[in-house]
C-alpha cells in the first residue's frame, strides 16, 4: 500500500489511539493528549480518504469501513466532551482501541469511488446517515453504562480501591434517551431525503434501516407514554443499534468483502 497523505494521517491516528489505550498511571496527562492527537489525525485521514484526495479516481468514496470509521470518530468526539465531566479510563481505552481498529479497517477497505453521484443531495444523505449512526451508537454506549451502573447498585459490591463517583443514574438515563431522540430525528431526515432522491428499493439495507427506525420509534413512544425505563428500555436501544449496524455497514461488508460487488 503506497504511503499517501491519508495513510500517513491514519498512522498518526493509530499511534495516538494506541498510546491513549496504554495503561498509564492514573494521574498521567498523556492519555488525554494522545487521544486528542489521534482524534484530530483520524478526522484528517477520514476526510482525505472519503473525498479521494490523491486517489487515482477522483470523487467521494462510500463503503462500510469509512462509515464505521466516521461513526466511531463521532462517538470519540462525544466521549471526549463527557470525559471532562466524568473521567472513565476503561471506556477511553476501549474506544481508543476501537478508533485504531477502524482507521486501519478504512485504510484496507476504502470503499467504492463514485466520481458522479446520482443526486447532488447524496453527500448530505450520507452525512445525515453517518451522524445518526454516531449519535445512536453513543446512545448504545450510554445504555451499556446505565445497565452496568444498575447491576453494581443491585449487587452492592464494595470497590477494592477508591474511584471517582459515578454519574447519577437519572442523569445518565436522561443522556441516553436524549441521544436516542436526537439520533432518531437525524435518522428520519436521512431516510426521508433518501426516499426523495430515488424510488425505494426493498433490499436488505432498506428493510433493516426501516426496522431499526421502527425500533427507536417504539422505544421513544414507550418511554413517553408507558414510562419504559431500565433494562426494558435498553434492550430496545441495543436491538435498534444492531439493526442499523447490519443495515448499511453489514450489507456493504457482504457486498464489498464477501461478494466483491459494487453497490
Amino acid at each position: 500500500m503506497a504511503l499517501s497523505v491519508a495513510w500517513a494521517a491514519g498512522l498518526v491516528a493509530m499511534a495516538g489511539y494506541v498510546a491513549a489505550a496504554w495503561p498509564w498511571p492514573a494521574r498521567a496527562r498523556w492519555p488525554e493528549a494522545a487521544l486528542a492527537i489521534g482524534w484530530l489525525a483520524h478526522a484528517s485521514s477520514l476526510a482525505l480518504d472519503v473525498f479521494g484526495v490523491g486517489a487515482d479516481i477522483p470523487g467521494a468514496r462510500f463503503g462500510f469501513a469509512p462509515a464505521l470509521s466516521a461513526t466511531v470518530w463521532i462517538v470519540l468526539a462525544v466521549h471526549s466532551i463527557e470525559n471532562r465531566l466524568l473521567p472513565l479510563p476503561a471506556v477511553r481505552r476501549v474506544l481508543a482501541l476501537a478508533g485504531a481498529a477502524v482507521v486501519l479497517l478504512a485504510a484496507i477497505f476504502p470503499g467504492e469511488s463514485r466520481p458522479q453521484a446520482g443526486s447532488p443531495w447524496l453527500p448530505l444523505h450520507w452525512l445525515l446517515g453517518v451522524v445518526s449512526y454516531g449519535l445512536l451508537a453513543v446512545a448504545v454506549l450510554h445504555a451499556g453504562l446505565l445497565d452496568t451502573a444498575e447491576r453494581r447498585l443491585r449487587s452492592r459490591a464494595v470497590p477494592r480501591a477508591p474511584a471517582p463517583g459515578p454519574l447519577p443514574l437519572m442523569q445518565l438515563e436522561r443522556l441516553t434517551f436524549r441521544f436516542v431522540e436526537v439520533g432518531f430525528v437525524v435518522l428520519t431526515s436521512a431516510l426521508l431525503l433518501g426516499a426523495s432522491m430515488a424510488p425505494w428499493r426493498w433490499d436488505h439495507k432498506t428493510v433493516l434501516s426501516l426496522l431499526g427506525w421502527a425500533m427507536f420509534a417504539v422505544l421513544i413512544g414507550g418511554r413517553h407514554w408507558r414510562g419504559w425505563r431500565g433494562r426494558q428500555a435498553t434492550r430496545w436501544v441495543y436491538a435498534g443499534g444492531v439493526l442499523l449496524l447490519l443495515a448499511y455497514m453489514g450489507s456493504r461488508f457482504v457486498l464489498e468483502v464477501i461478494l466483491h460487488r459494487s453497490g
